[in-house]
């Protein structure tokens, strides 16, 4: 285990490894003021680590502890091996909270985070005690003209595109991320940290650590079957934040009325709500978004504020 101090005002956290299947995979923890307190078990998007959490870590302020991987093929986790899939992520949290957390853990996930969550639910149905999707888990329509190699480079755009990029320094990197229009307004020192924990290599050839081909299967995996069917499957109700905006901040975000309607979600089941002024980026890493995720997650863990 390491301690780690992060850039200015990211909050320090620890580094563990867990032994899963082929290797160990890298978790951080912001461990809790009272050991006793509730544990919150956070999955990042499909071209993220797990440090995308740290904003959020920084408003629940010691009151959980916070587990949040770098999945399989991505970061410090980078150099394990496939199988890819959702799946395979879903039996690899298993293992984390198996190892590290003493009981049911409340579990969230952010974009194909949110995806796993709620295979992870549906598999290993024991291991939450709540559930929360954070702009993710529920499948929309898509063009059926496009393979889905094609769609997934459609969707993510820049992030895909930068997985067969290299840059001579760091500088280089976070200027291609403040460029980027659903980061470039909510720029920090903890959106820094966490696309600076991407990088690997050497100077003038530093490259993103996400596997290629982990995000491609895990990007076709969300498309259909028992990843789709998810959220249709949960064994405890779950709570949907979807943001306004989308991933280049344009007006029409992943979701909307219409696409949640066309979902046929149970409502009895899956409670879902806008939050105003997100792009699916800044609901988890801007800072009104984490303190609106931090805040539903103490009420899922049935922590008061004090």
């Amino acid at each position: 285990m390491s301690r780690i101090q992060p850039a200015a005002a990211v909050p320090a956290h620890e580094e563990l490894r867990v032994p899963v299947h082929g290797g160990d995979l890298a978790v951080l923890r912001w461990p809790a003021a009272d050991p006793g307190a509730p544990v919150v078990l956070a999955l990042h998007g499909i071209t993220a680590n797990g440090l995308s959490w740290a904003r959020v870590a920084h408003h629940l302020a010691g009151r959980v502890t916070l587990l949040a991987p770098d999945l399989r093929g991505r970061a410090r986790s980078g150099d394990l091996p496939g199988p890819y899939g959702i799946a395979a992520h879903a039996d690899d949290m298993a293992a984390v909270a198996a190892r590290l957390a003493p009981g049911p853990v409340v579990l969230t996930g952010h974009s194909m985070g949110a995806f796993t969550a709620a295979l992870t639910a549906v598999r290993h149905p024991g291991l939450p005690s709540a559930l929360l999707l954070v702009d993710g888990g529920v499948t929309f329509p898509v063009p059926a003209e496009l393979e889905p190699d094609e769609l997934i480079a459609a969707v993510l755009g820049p992030a895909m595109a930068r997985l067969s990029m290299t840059f001579e320094d760091r500088a280089a990197y976070c200027a291609f991320w403040q460029r980027h229009p659903g980061f470039a307004a909510a720029w920090s020192p903890w959106v820094d940290a966490y696309i600076q924990r991407d990088l690997i290599g050497e100077e003038p050839e530093l490259r993103s650590s996400c596997a290629l081909e982990a995000v491609r299967v895990d990007g076709i995996d969300q498309l259909g079957g028992e990843v789709a069917e998810a959220i249709h499957r949960l064994p405890l109700p779950a709570r949907l934040l979807w943001a306004e905006r989308g991933l280049m901040d344009e007006p029409q975000g992943l979701y909307d009325d219409d696409r949640l309607a066309a979902a046929k979600l149970d409502p009895e089941r899956v409670r879902t709500r806008r939050v105003p002024g997100t792009n699916h980026y800044t609901i988890l890493v801007g800072d009104a978004g984490a303190r609106l995720v931090a805040d539903q997650l103490l009420a899922e863990a049935g922590v008061t504020a004090p």
